[in-house]
């Protein structure tokens, strides 16, 4: 064991210098929780060619684990839904599942939340259980309720908590429901990405309190919402950044695969792009991207040739748009009952017609029927997504 004090006033003091660690209550909530207590059994470290190495604490160096559990990054704990550092016995291949999310982005967030003494918080997604410990610290273990999916990452955040000196409420189940027994809470948080904000939660809040989540179902193009509850039942707020988190697993999307070919082989409408496809490796198109065609996804394909191919699939809608590069521009060709492309166009020659305005522009109504997203006042720039 070695003593992580001067690590948690460094890291600290590296948040307060980002900007993200303003209050002195969260401050000391930093450097007194451990973070390293909560990446047990170990971390996955990414090396070339899309594998990932395992490192755990107890075959490493007291003072190098020291140095990673403290590093301005997210450190992968699980890959596949269940394997873990200690169960790795050489370079492995997976999808991270779960992780403990950059200080930088956890705290963040934290602060957004706003909180006051006595607030009670509902924690959607427990994770390693570090974001957990941090809320006990500052409101007090009774105030904070944690929710996880995964009984096995649940076990090992309650043991982490434990070790830290935190006992709290926390549901193994569908995160996406919260837990009713101590609602409702003064503020709700997520550290999963969701589609749309389930009424759920907006129902689980005071009114007045805050609920904040990462909206968006791609692996970028994601925003920070915070909304206020009101009175009435609706909650009305807007993005108030980018933000990026795994997936909660109830929504992930299937990743589109197979023969494209055969996928896209009969259109219905084929022409020259306004825009190309490409636009969407930006942050903010592909925000709007997924505002003007829901249950969409942005595919990347090469051939043998190493020729890249790009679409949008929308296996739910049973459409498609594939683009064909033709000189300077493309080509896109289209199928199905909603022509993705012209929906997702039409949004982005408005956003530029507007300006480009950046994502926390975005503003957001949550009624227990439908979220409704906009922008200004251009009626090309609203979005009404049913949450039925």
């Amino acid at each position: 064991m070695i003593d992580t004090a001067s690590h948690r006033r460094a890291l600290a003091d590296r948040l307060k210098k980002a900007g993200v660690l303003t209050t002195p209550a969260w401050r000391a909530a930093v450097e007194a929780v451990p973070r390293e207590a909560f990446l047990k059994p170990g971390i996955f470290l990414p090396v070339d060619g899309g594998r990932w190495r395992a490192v755990t604490e107890s075959g490493t160096d007291p003072a190098e684990w020291a140095e990673l559990a403290y590093r301005d990054e997210s450190l992968t704990t699980q890959l596949d839904g269940h394997l873990t550092a200690d169960q790795a016995i050489s370079l492995v291949t997976g999808s991270p599942t779960s992780s403990s999310t950059t200080p930088v982005t956890v705290v963040g967030m934290l602060e957004h939340l706003e909180v006051e003494d006595g607030h009670t918080v509902l924690e959607i997604g427990t994770g390693t259980g570090y974001s957990s410990a941090l809320m006990c610290h500052r409101l007090g273990e009774n105030n904070v309720t944690t929710t996880e999916v995964d009984p096995d990452v649940a076990a090992r955040a309650d043991a982490a908590l434990e070790s830290a000196g935190f006992s709290t409420w926390t549901v193994t189940g569908d995160g996406l429901l919260g837990h009713p027994r101590r609602a409702p809470f003064d503020r709700v948080i997520a550290t999963c990405a969701v589609r749309r904000i389930p009424y759920t939660w907006v129902r689980q809040t005071k009114p007045g309190g805050i609920v904040l989540a990462t909206v968006g179902s791609w692996g970028y193009g994601t925003g920070l919402a915070k909304v206020t509850v009101a009175e009435d039942g609706t909650a009305e707020g807007r993005i108030i950044d980018r933000s990026s988190f795994m997936q909660a697993r109830a929504e992930a999307a299937v990743p589109v695969s197979g023969d494209l070919s055969a996928r896209t082989a009969y259109a219905d409408s084929e022409r020259v792009a306004k825009l190309p496809p490409t636009i969407l490796n930006e942050w903010m198109p592909a925000f709007l991207a997924q505002l003007a065609a829901p249950f969409a996804q942005f595919v990347r394909a090469t051939t043998s040739d190493g020729e890249q191919l790009l679409y949008v699939f929308a296996p739910e809608r049973e459409s498609f748009a594939e683009f064909i590069a033709n000189g300077d521009g493309w080509t896109v060709r289209q199928g199905g009952p909603v022509a993705l492309w012209d929906d997702i166009e039409r949004a982005l020659l408005a956003w530029e017609d507007a300006g480009k305005p950046c994502i926390t522009e975005v503003q957001l109504r949550i009624t227990e029927d439908a979220h409704i997203y906009w922008i200004g006042d251009n009626p090309v720039l609203r979005w009404q997504h049913s949450l039925t």
